[in-house]
C-alpha cells in the first residue's frame, strides 16, 4: 500500500476512530520524548538512545494520522468538534515536549564537547616539555609522547 493510499484510507475513517488513534499516537509519542528527556537529564545515554527507533516509528505514525486529520478536517471539525480541540491542545503539549527534548539534547551535547575539549587539551599538554635544555632552549617533545586526541564535531 502506499503513502496516498494510507491517507485515503485513514481520511475514510470515522471521526472518532481516526481521532482516538491520533491521541493514542500522540499520547505514546509524548511519553516516550518524555523518557528519553529524563534519561538524557540523568546522564543516562544509553538508555535515551535505546528509545531512537521507538521515538521514530511513534513520529512516523503520528505525522501520518495529523496529515490524514489535515486533509479530513472540514468534516472532523463538523462531526468530532471536541475531539479536534483535544488533539490540537495535545499537539502543543507535544510541541512543548519536544523543545524541552530538544534543550536538554543540545545542553547534553555542550556538556560532551567540553568534556572531550577538555581532555584532548589535557592530553596535549602533557605532552609538552615542561624544562629547558643545557642551551637554555626547550627540550623537544618525545615523538613517542601522545600527540592528543580528535573530535568528530560532526554529529
Amino acid at each position: 500500500m502506499t503513502a496516498a493510499e494510507r491517507l485515503t484510507a485513514l481520511e475514510s475513517l470515522d471521526a472518532e476512530t481516526l481521532c482516538a488513534r491520533a491521541e493514542t499516537a500522540l499520547g505514546a509519542l509524548v511519553e516516550v520524548m518524555n523518557r528519553e528527556t529524563t534519561y538524557l537529564r540523568a546522564g543516562h545515554m544509553r538508555e535515551a538512545t535505546a528509545l531512537t527507533g521507538e521515538k521514530t516509528q511513534l513520529a512516523q505514525d503520528y505525522v501520518t494520522l495529523a496529515r490524514a486529520i489535515q486533509r479530513a478536517a472540514p468534516r472532523l471539525k463538523a462531526e468530532a468538534p471536541t475531539r479536534i480541540d483535544a488533539l490540537r491542545r495535545g499537539h502543543e503539549a507535544l510541541a512543548t515536549q519536544m523543545a524541552e527534548n530538544l534543550r536538554v539534547l543540545a545542553t547534553a551535547r555542550t556538556v560532551t564537547e567540553n568534556l572531550l575539549s577538555d581532555v584532548a587539551r589535557a592530553a596535549g599538554n602533557t605532552a609538552r616539555p615542561k624544562t629547558y635544555g643545557a642551551a637554555g632552549q626547550a627540550a623537544k617533545p618525545s615523538t613517542e609522547s601522545m600527540k592528543g586526541i580528535s573530535i568528530n564535531r560532526a554529529l
